[in-house]
Formats: structure tokens, C-alpha cells, sequence
């Protein structure tokens, strides 16, 4: 019997990232989404409430497949693939305010919390459109469409040069555009296949798994060339940045493994073995820490600052989206098979709640400020709002 992330993947056989910039350093919460085998148990969920509870289920357009979080104007974003159209959601009421179409199947977001503005890739489908829709977040509108390499599947931002990122799949190539101009200032090629991207404003590198090389393209923001080309595990699938340490980590999704690198030497410093089907990894910006979430093994691996494994947690079946509080120092994990979401305490690396949500939840984002999470359910075009 097919899994229920085979239903989903059916459609969305490709990465998936979605980032917030933050007024501190870039944060980044990387999910990406694989065709699943056809035979999965299914995981043991504890019956764990901790006052989270979801509040609100808001229906959206097709196929919610990506969302991120604007904490200062309490509004979410919601990436609906098969509407090619962004759901704006206002916090305070829980209603959709407006509903902005953008570029054939988008996949993925990023928000610029410094200017207000949010970037969206589309023509990941058939006609490969390759664009990236520019919106007004003050006005809901797009403002600017700009064209980009072949299947644009990934975005990251860097708001301290006002530059965005598409990785482009089929291209080979990364995509930087100007945040002042929305033009594309620089197309650099990098390995084969790339399927996730991030930036980190204080070193000014941009970070590019290429599944198909087995490597990471680090790039230099100030030059937009290849600095360094780096040997991963197989099938480099997700990246996560940690700013504090400039500690970059890769979740092989082929070797159940994720590659840790420095941000200094650009070098392999630990590979450490982690659950099978590995294509999600967080890092929480407070502790150090990293989460990755493999969806066959029902687990979140967690690597503390010594750059080893530290706990493996399990949660429910196949989880597939982080979002981290720092605040509340939590992690939110969204399990596409067993329709629910995980709530882990940082601090004791145990589940605290398990929320029922939507069918299939599948991207999921956090407002630290208010401590409400949203969950893009893509079974039943609906988002579910969770808070305690």
C-alpha cells in the first residue's frame, strides 16, 4: 500500500526549502520532500497534549506545500502548488486577507522581514515557467516577475546584501537576484542537480547541495563564484546554517548520514549517522543544536554541539517539516504520515505534545514572538493553527 507521502510526492518529487530572515542572523527551516518506499510502519505516537492545541483550521488554495512566518506583521504565508497562488493569512483573525497568484507550481518562499517583501519560484511543472514572483507585503500584490535558471526548486535571502538565491534543479545553476532592482545580477554553476540552498549573511556564503554530485557548491556572495566544492555523503538533500559557529550541516538523504562542515575551512569536520530517509534538518539558534528528521525511522536526530549525536527522539510517522521557537526553545515537527505534529522541549530532547492536525501535514512555520505555529495540511487544502 502506498504511503501517504507517496500520495503527496505523486506531485512534488523535488526539495522543498522555505526560509524566514530574521533581524538577527538568517534563520533557516529547510524541509525536502523524496518519493517514499512502498512498504512503512507506522510509527508509536505518545498521547501528549501540553496545552498546545490547534485553534483554528483555515482552508487555503490546492496542494499548501511550503509557508513561512513574517513575526512583525503577524502574517503567514502559504504556498498552494497546484493554485499557483499565495494564501496571505493575518494572525490576529486567522482569515485568509488576500490570495496572490504567482508562477506555475510554486514550491517553496522566503521572506525579507528588512524590506517587506516576499519571493516565490514557480515553473517547477511541465512548461518549466522559472520565475520568481516578487510580492509587496504591504500591498499584496506582485510587483516584479523575474526569470531564473531551469526549475527554480529552492530560495534563500541574504537581507545584508538584499540578495536572493534560487537553486535551480535542472539548470545546474544558482540564480542571484537583487532585491533593488529584481534583476538577476549573477547565474553560477554548480553541481549536478541541486536541491536546497542557504545563505549566511556573516560570511557572506551561499551553501548549495547537489544530489546529484554528492557535493556542496559553497559560493561566494561578494564574487557570486564557486569558492570551494565540498564531498558530502550521497544524495545531499537539506542544509541548515548555524550562524553563531559558521557550522554548516548537510542531510544525505542516500547515506542516513548528515555532513558536518566548516564555515572556516570548508572542509568535512564529522559525518554522523542519522535515521533512514534523512531530507529535513533544522538547527535552533539558541543552543547549537541541530534536528533532522528521517522519515523512515519515525525519528529526530539531534547533534549538540560537539557535533555528535546526542539523543534520537521518536515522533510521529514520517516526519517531514521543522519549525523552531527559540523563545519557548521547542521544535515543532510535522509527521506527513500520522497526521499530526510533535512538540519537542530542546532542553530534555523529549516529546512534550502530539497535535492531531490536517491530512497530510507537510510544511510547517513558527512566530516565536506569539508562539503560534502554522501547518500546511496538503491532503485537504486547509492549514492548521496551533498555540498554547
Amino acid at each position: 500500500m502506498a504511503t501517504r507521502k507517496q500520495d503527496v510526492m505523486r506531485l512534488t518529487q523535488r526539495a522543498v526549502i522555505f526560509a524566514v530572515a530574521t533581524l538577527a542572523p538568517l534563520a533557516c527551516v529547510v524541509a525536502t520532500a523524496v518519493a517514499a518506499p512502498t512498504a512503512l510502519a507506522r510509527a508509536t505516537v505518545p498521547a501528549l497534549t501540553a496545552g498546545i492545541k490547534v485553534t483554528a483550521t483555515i482552508p487555503v488554495g490546492q496542494h499548501p506545500v511550503a509557508v513561512a512566518v513574517d513575526p512583525l506583521t503577524r502574517t503567514s504565508y502559504v504556498v498552494n502548488e497546484l493554485s499557483d497562488s499565495v494564501s496571505v493569512i493575518n494572525e490576529r483573525t486567522n482569515t485568509v486577507v488576500a490570495t496572490v497568484g504567482v508562477g506555475h507550481t510554486p514550491s517553496s518562499i522566503a521572506v525579507d522581514l528588512l524590506t517587506d517583501t516576499i519571493y516565490v519560484p514557480g515553473g517547477n511543472g511541465e512548461d518549466h515557467e522559472n520565475t520568481v514572483s516578487v510580492i509587496n507585503g504591504r500591498t499584496n500584490t506582485v510587483v516584479a516577475t523575474v526569470t531564473v535558471g531551469d526549475e527554480p526548486v529552492a530560495i534563500a535571502l541574504d537581507p545584508a546584501t538584499n540578495t536572493i538565491y534560487t537553486a535551480n534543479a535542472s539548470g545546474n545553476t544558482v540564480s542571484a537576484i537583487s532585491g533593488r532592482t529584481n534583476k538577476v545580477i549573477a547565474t553560477t554553476r554548480v553541481g549536478r542537480a541541486p536541491q536546497s540552498i542557504a545563505a549566511s549573511p556573516r560570511t557572506n556564503a551561499i551553501y548549495v547541495p547537489n544530489a546529484g554530485s554528492n557535493t556542496v557548491s559553497v559560493i561566494s556572495a561578494r564574487t557570486n563564484r564557486v569558492v570551494a566544492t565540498i564531498r558530502a555523503g550521497k544524495g545531499p538533500a537539506a542544509v541548515a546554517i548555524n550562524g553563531q559557529t559558521n557550522t554548516i550541516y548537510v542531510a544525505n538523504d542516500g547515506g542516513n548520514t548528515v555532513s558536518v562542515i566548516s564555515g572556516r575551512t570548508n572542509t568535512v569536520i564529522s559525518k554522523v549517522r542519522v535515521g533512514n530517509e534523512s531530507t529535513a534538518i533544522a538547527v535552533s539558534p539558541g543552543t547549537g543544536t541541530s534536528y533532522v528528521g528521517s522519515a523512515l525511522s519515525h525519528t529526530v536526530s539531534v547533534i549538540g554541539r560537539t557535533n555528535k549525536l546526542a539523543a534520537r527522539i521518536r515522533v510521529g510517522s514520517e516526519p517531514d517539516g521543522f519549525a523552531v521557537n527559540r523563545r519557548a526553545r521547542t521544535i515543532y515537527v510535522a509527521n506527513i504520515g500520522g497526521n499530526s505534529v510533535s512538540v519537542i522541549n530542546a532542553r530534555t530532547n523529549r516529546v512534550i505534545a502530539t497535535v492531531r492536525v490536517g491530512q497530510a501535514p507537510f510544511a510547517i512555520a513558527v512566530n516565536s514572538r506569539t508562539g503560534t505555529a502554522y501547518v500546511t495540511n496538503v491532503n485537504d487544502n486547509t492549514v492548521s493553527v496551533l498555540t498554547s
